[in-house]
């Protein structure tokens, strides 16, 4: 399939809003909780990653070609000035002509006016698609991408498994002893859908073959 040329936006303010739109978008596919902070007074666009640990992302676009036709120059500044330290962590650079992102660390630009983007052998090429920087500072991990919930089904399964033979008797002795001590029974409610149907199928399989004990009432009626 022939790639899509993104169309080519006019209006230097609505091409940057655009942007910054695509970069949500992407981000949100490589599995990056991204937001929007209220306004545009910061300097910062975007931001990536979750409460506790927050990445801030100023994103840039450019057409402009150079002119040796060998790659594209792209703003790294406000009204003219270079952004201080701290403004942002990562500057996201989009060549919209190549459809490529550039993912650079603040520290990489900082003082510059302007970078050269998809050069041979440029010096920012390292950072073409390179998505894992934001990922690694946000500390975002790669369930982020699979999804978590294949991994509590899988952990659940192993508790439901690990309570049957001796490993159930140490459970329930375990839980017997927490209940009279008044402390809430751990363990016994698997987290997960899947998890909870196999230990209810379990637990009526040793309930109808006479293994599970039974209350009180049935142990006075003999």
């Amino acid at each position: 399939m022939k790639k899509r040329k993104p169309k080519i936006i006019k209006d230097k303010k609505m091409r940057g809003e655009w942007a910054e739109s695509v970069f949500v978008g992407r981000a949100s596919e490589h599995g990056l909780p991204v937001s929007k902070p209220w306004g545009d007074s910061e300097s910062f666009d975007c931001v990536v990653g979750r409460p506790g640990k927050f990445v801030a992302v100023q994103v840039k676009c450019t057409i402009s070609e150079l002119r040796n036709g060998r790659g594209y120059a792209c703003s790294t500044c406000s009204s003219g000035k270079a952004y201080p330290a701290g403004a942002f962590d990562f500057l996201a650079a989009y060549v919209v002509p190549e459809d490529a992102w550039y993912i650079i660390p603040a520290k990489a630009i900082r003082g510059m006016q302007s970078i050269s983007l998809f050069t041979e052998g440029g010096k920012y090429e390292k950072y073409r698609e390179a998505w894992h920087l934001l990922r690694e500072a946000a500390e975002v991990g790669e369930e982020a991408e699979s999804g978590s919930d294949v991994g509590d089904a899988e952990s659940g399964a192993s508790r439901v498994t690990s309570e049957s033979g001796t490993g159930e008797a140490a459970t329930n002795e375990s839980g017997a002893s927490e209940a009279a001590a008044g402390k809430p029974v751990r363990g016994r409610f698997p987290a997960s859908a899947l998890a909870r149907m196999q230990a209810v199928e379990s637990y009526a399989r040793r309930y109808l073959e006479g293994n599970y004990p039974r209350t009180e009432k049935e142990r006075e009626d003999g």
